[in-house]
């Protein structure tokens, strides 16, 4: 895969935040994307759904160095609504995602620096609505070790923050683990350590996982 071990963060779930500017509403719709086609549709989707708003402005963000970016102020001035929307994105840190803010106007005008904040703090509130999470590079271990290991292994898996897949109970224990990838030489040689070299290992494919309350994802 040669990715670097950094990862990046992406949008799991969209979602949507609003806020009230000077009586303007400001309403921000949040959705994963991996093509600038699915982007271009969901804005297109949300022009619709909105339509007699008086604008739908928009920004994404594509590709794990964040590549490919295009934000639009539909009819705002320039300047003062897509790219600081898209700032947001950037800052973030977050790819793959697709941000519309719909603003219905509320008779007062905000000047350039309000538009920016409002624009920018609508942005803030669809991304706290949404669920994102970090896909990192990582390596799934197997264990073979003694039921004395095993303590000794959920201990150090405890205190490095490497969460366990699953744990097979038999006449010896097998462990599962997601290893981040700069970790992987520092695990191995503690896991030698603490068994006193005993314990079997079989390590995987590299892969991209993300973690998401109790839970691993693993994307191929």
């Amino acid at each position: 895969m040669g990715m670097d071990e950094l990862g990046y963060r992406v949008v799991y779930t969209g979602g949507e935040g609003e806020i009230v500017e000077k009586k303007s509403r400001f309403i921000a719709t949040v959705k994963p994307v991996e093509s600038e086609d699915e982007a271009s549709a969901f804005i297109a989707e949300m022009k619709k759904k909105y339509w007699d708003a008086r604008h739908n402005c928009s920004a994404f963000v594509i590709g794990a160095r964040q590549e490919l970016t295009r934000c639009s102020d539909d009819g705002e001035p320039a300047q003062t609504a897509g790219r600081p929307m898209l700032d947001v994105l950037l800052r973030e840190g977050i790819t793959n995602v697709a941000v519309v803010v719909t603003r219905y106007f509320g008779g007062v005008l905000l000047g350039t620096g309000g538009l920016v904040r409002a624009y920018q703090a609508a942005t803030q509130a669809g991304l706290a609505a949404s669920v994102v999470i970090e896909k990192k590079p990582g390596r799934k271990l197997v264990i073979g070790t003694d039921y004395t290991g095993l303590g000794k292994l959920q201990y150090l898996f405890a205190q490095l923050g490497i969460s366990i897949l699953d744990t097979a109970y038999g006449a010896d224990v097998e462990l599962s683990v997601m290893v981040p990838l700069p970790q992987q030489q520092k695990v191995e040689k503690e896991i030698t350590e603490k068994t006193s070299g005993s314990a079997k290992l079989e390590w995987g494919e590299e892969v991209l996982y993300a973690e998401l309350e109790d839970k691993v994802m693993i994307f191929e």
